[in-house]
């Protein structure tokens, strides 16, 4: 197994571990979001925050204005605040993203240090899940349960296009 570390990952981990979430970037999700929805948002660490911060930013730069697209943007890695996933784990979820080593060691159920891989595995649902008891529009919740899915089931076109946007932005940050 080869492992190679872009420049690209270099910077996401160390905006990582030096994340701050100011005050321009709060009134931004206060914005778009319903209170309960941002309370959700809240749940997660501030890494987190800013990084769903940056993909939002990066969909409203490019012309993007969709409520449920910038909702989706703003909650879609929600479901990792159910559980510990210490920084450790997150680097080797990138190192051994794609590899059947991800998929053994994430296999649901898992116990021990193996949790937090599970955890992420089961994020998205985990997510839509509370963004759908927080308000979240059907389709907010759709883009949030599918957005690491290449080709969800059963999505029409509109719903295809706003996953796509939702992805590229993510990828992007």
């Amino acid at each position: 197994m080869r492992f190679s570390v872009s420049s690209y990952r270099i910077r996401q981990f160390l905006q990582a571990i030096t994340a701050r979430v100011g005050e321009e970037d709060r009134q931004m999700v206060r914005a778009l979001l319903t209170p309960a929805q941002a309370a959700l948002f809240q749940r997660m660490p501030p890494n987190d925050q800013q990084h769903a911060i940056r993909v939002c930013r990066t969909l409203l730069q490019a012309g993007h204005r969709d409520p449920d697209l910038l909702t989706a943007a703003l909650l879609h890695d929600v479901g990792k605040a159910a559980g510990p996933l210490p920084l450790w784990q997150r680097v080797a979820v990138v190192l051994l993203e794609g590899t059947a080593l991800l998929d053994r060691v994430s296999a649901d159920g898992a116990t021990g240090w193996r949790r937090g891989f599970a955890l992420h595995r089961r994020h998205p649902e985990i997510g839509a899940r509370w963004a759908e008891e927080a308000g979240a529009s059907p389709r907010a919740v759709w883009l949030i349960r599918h957005h690491q899915e290449k080709a969800p089931p059963n999505a029409d076109l509109d719903l295809l296009h706003l996953l796509s946007l939702l992805q590229w932005a993510d990828n992007r940050n």
